[in-house]
């Protein structure tokens, strides 16, 4: 054969060669995303299961890369690198029969669910009812610590001022101090079908359920549970 034959014939047969060695690549490639997209879209399953999401839409957009991936041998397998990640998260595509087949991806992830919102601006200390609060969905990809349920705010108190339409998120309201300091308090002590109450002191201030100190009207000490406003009940009462 001569020279200018074998040229001929490796002019045809090279780029056929890498015209399949790149449909090999590109079908790598393809298998990897898709396996990164499902991880990414359990991850951020996990997150909404977890914090209660309400209806939440999940999307996730995996960043692709130009670079060439040899074929696996046997299973590939995608693990997180940041399990906590929503918007922005990383997995790695391993190759466990090939030594340093070791691939990193972004996947950005987008999240909207339902979540409660200021019906109408609310003033500092405002304490919320129902009729404050709306359940709207919204994109809550950024904003970690929303509230699901309007019900879960009712009876708190608002630590700032809330427009209407905003997210109210866990460090926007407080539960409010039932009993100050110096406040006249109903000592109540129950116990089956027999009540008894006594008129008392508070000595701390408290929100539901917290553990003040109260003086009787005897004038003893005792430790107390606040149970509602102005009343408050002996902590060691089972």
């Amino acid at each position: 054969m001569s020279n200018n034959l074998i040229v001929q014939v490796f002019g045809v047969l090279l780029p056929l060669g890498m015209l399949h060695a790149n449909a090999a690549s590109a079908s790598v490639m393809e298998e990897v995303v898709g396996k990164v997209q499902v991880a990414a879209k359990n991850q951020l399953s996990n997150h909404a299961q977890s914090r209660g999401w309400v209806e939440p839409k999940l999307e996730v957009d995996v960043v692709r890369s130009n670079r060439a991936i040899p074929s696996c041998p046997s299973e590939i397998r995608v693990e997180s690198l940041d399990p906590r990640g929503i918007s922005r998260m990383r997995f790695v595509a391993v190759c466990a029969s090939l030594p340093g087949w070791r691939y990193e991806y972004i996947a950005r992830g987008k999240v909207s669910a339902k979540v409660a919102v200021a019906a109408t601006d609310l003033m500092y200390g405002k304490i919320l009812s129902p009729i404050d609060l709306l359940q709207v969905r919204h994109d809550i990809t950024l904003i970690p610590d929303p509230f699901s349920d309007p019900a879960e705010l009712e009876g708190m108190a608002a630590r700032r001022s809330i427009r209407a339409g905003e997210i109210i998120r866990q460090n926007m309201v407080v539960a409010p101090q039932l009993v100050k300091r110096g406040d006249q308090v109903r000592i109540v002590a129950r116990r089956e079908q027999i009540e008894v109450s006594m008129a008392g002191e508070a000595l701390d201030n408290g929100m539901r359920g917290a553990i003040i100190r109260v003086k009787n009207s005897s004038g003893a000490l005792i430790r107390a549970r606040v149970i509602e406003a102005g009343t408050v009940e002996p902590a060691e009462l089972p």
